[in-house]
């Protein structure tokens, strides 16, 4: 009986309900011939659900669908339209992964360069665990008239960049659609603030508008690589002596997925791409987890200053993930072994933002940007090379208090990948990995790249970047200073429980000059101090 009953049952009476109307339909079509036509498309209707029923009931890949049948796809409409429901209808202001609502709503109003003022008083919960604020003054010193600048370019380099405090950190051409390059790099032109062109090598995109440029070199070698994919000197310095590009850029790791190398597919690699990176068109193009021009801290260095030599003297550095902390004073070690010193460092956090990674990378490895900033920081400082390595920060850089915390625990300028690609419409729709951008930024389709109209977003890009330095501008002005490099760790404070506070110059101590060579006792580096050796990646013993 239990059988006999079962189309009857909450599960397939969705089904039955379908089956039944349409053999009934066909069967008045049928019986009076004048009102066939006017049944002939509910039967269509509830023909094809049926049809689709019987296709649920036999599919074998979805059990809820043979459980289920037809009224089970509801699950899979609300789940593909979940993401939006949760943006638009129940996200409160402060709620939103990677980027609260009020960020990107702040991002938006300053690109537009409308009110950008909150009413009424903070919605932040002032006394929660983890609350963060700056110092102010009671005697706040006029509001700076200067576009902050820093000087990048150590003594060994002949040509040193001034570099805004906040510029575009590394998106790749083939990540970035080619109307979202043209504006990121006009809109850089514009306000005189530097463009990095990510791994993916130099566009004729970066090039139309002439804008700064920071080329990177990841370990693809896309622009200056080999048939087999190793390391061209020739290609990379006839490339890197171009005037437009200001600074290169070594890549040994990245926030979102240090340590994972890429594949895109031969037959995702067009003839552009081909013709860009400088890779066969009937063949993978791989960039691999590691490089093949070093394998050791002191070639590494070696690398760095034969790169800064090759592209005539520019200012040469890396970027990276801090994961191990015995490997990065491995490299610091080989700083003083060899006498090359980079002239910057960029340090990615691990909540930095990338197209597509795997989720326990970008989840669970490598370390945030903050403790990175410090710690190289601190190990620049324990060498005495503090002085000539200028330090980068880039992961979840968006507002000019984000800027003035990295610059407090040792960032000398700040880089935002996703903040920019707010300024130019993106919503947030984490959709960065399907080649389906609903505003056309990270889409290499024509169709949808088309709706970014690239003279309207240049002033967006520039503007974001204006108001940005502006708001840092009454920041620094507000605590007493005159510029972004008198920040230091006292100016701000973190609580780190209901009832008690914590100066950053507590929770992050600074090394004393020289201190690592005298032979240091600061737990977080003694150990891995001893273990760093400048001949090996590798911990000694």
């Amino acid at each position: 009986m239990e059988t006999l009953l079962l189309p009857f049952s909450p599960r397939f009476i969705v089904l039955t309900i379908c089956a039944v109307v349409t053999a009934l339909l066909l069967g008045i079509g049928i019986a009076d011939h004048r009102t066939f036509d006017v049944v002939l498309i509910p039967i269509v209707i509830f023909g094809a659900l049926t049809l689709l029923g019987v296709r649920d009931l036999m599919q074998q890949s979805h059990a809820v669908l043979r459980n289920y049948p037809i009224s089970a796809h509801l699950r899979f409409l609300l789940e593909e339209i979940r993401p939006e429901m949760r943006q638009y209808f129940f996200e409160s202001e402060k709620d939103g992964m990677p980027f609260s609502r009020d960020a990107r709503a702040v991002i938006y109003q300053r690109a537009k360069m409308v009110l950008d003022k909150r009413p009424f008083g903070t919605q932040e919960d002032v006394y929660r665990e983890g609350y963060e604020w700056m110092h102010h003054s009671v005697a706040p010193k006029p509001h700076a008239d200067e576009k902050f600048r820093i000087t990048i370019g150590g003594p060994q380099c002949t040509k040193p960049y001034s570099a805004s405090v906040f510029n575009i950190s590394a998106m790749s051409f083939g990540a970035l659609s080619p109307n979202a390059v043209r504006a990121l790099n006009a809109g850089a032109k514009k306000g005189n603030f530097a463009h990095d062109t990510g791994e993916g090598g130099v566009s004729p995109y970066h090039r139309e508008n002439g804008g700064d440029l920071i080329w990177e070199v990841g370990s693809g070698y896309f622009g200056c690589r080999n048939r087999d994919g190793s390391f061209n000197p020739e290609e990379f310095a006839r490339m890197a002596c171009d005037d437009q590009i200001k600074m290169v850029e070594l890549k040994v790791s990245q926030g979102a997925k240090p340590g994972h190398g890429g594949v895109l597919p031969a037959a995702k690699v067009s003839e552009e791409i081909s013709r860009i990176r400088g890779v066969s068109m009937d063949e993978d193009c791989i960039s691999p987890a590691s490089h093949s021009a070093f394998s050791t801290p002191l070639e590494m260095m070696a690398f760095i200053g034969e790169m800064r030599r090759l592209s005539g003297g520019k200012p040469a550095g890396f970027k990276l993930c801090i994961g191990h902390s015995w490997e990065f004073l491995a490299i610091c070690k080989a700083m003083l072994q060899s006498g090359i010193y980079p002239d910057f460092i960029v340090v990615d956090g691990k909540e930095g933002g990338t197209g597509a990674a795997p989720v326990e990378f970008m989840d669970h490895l490598g370390m945030p940007m903050r403790e990175g900033v410090n710690f190289v920081h601190n190990a620049l400082i324990g060498i005495n090379a503090r002085d000539r390595i200028r330090i980068g920060a880039a992961g979840k850089i968006a507002t000019a208090f984000d800027m003035a915390r990295a610059m407090a625990i040792g960032a000398d300028w700040c880089n935002s990948a996703r903040g920019f690609m707010f300024s130019l419409g993106c919503i947030q729709s984490l959709s960065c990995h399907t080649d389906r951008c609903p505003t056309g930024v990270t889409t290499q389709d024509p169709t949808r790249s088309r709706a970014l109209v690239v003279p309207h977003k240049i002033e967006r890009v520039y503007n974001y970047h204006h108001a940005t330095l502006h708001a840092l501008t009454e920041l620094i002005a507000a605590a007493g200073l005159e510029h972004p490099q008198e920040i230091r760790p006292i100016h701000f404070s973190q609580r780190t429980s209901t009832t008690e506070v914590q100066s950053f110059a507590k929770l992050y101590p600074t090394l004393r000059p020289g201190e690592l060579i005298d032979g240091t006792g600061d737990p977080r580096f003694r150990e891995a101090w001893a273990l760093a050796r400048a001949e090996s990646f590798s911990a000694a013993g």
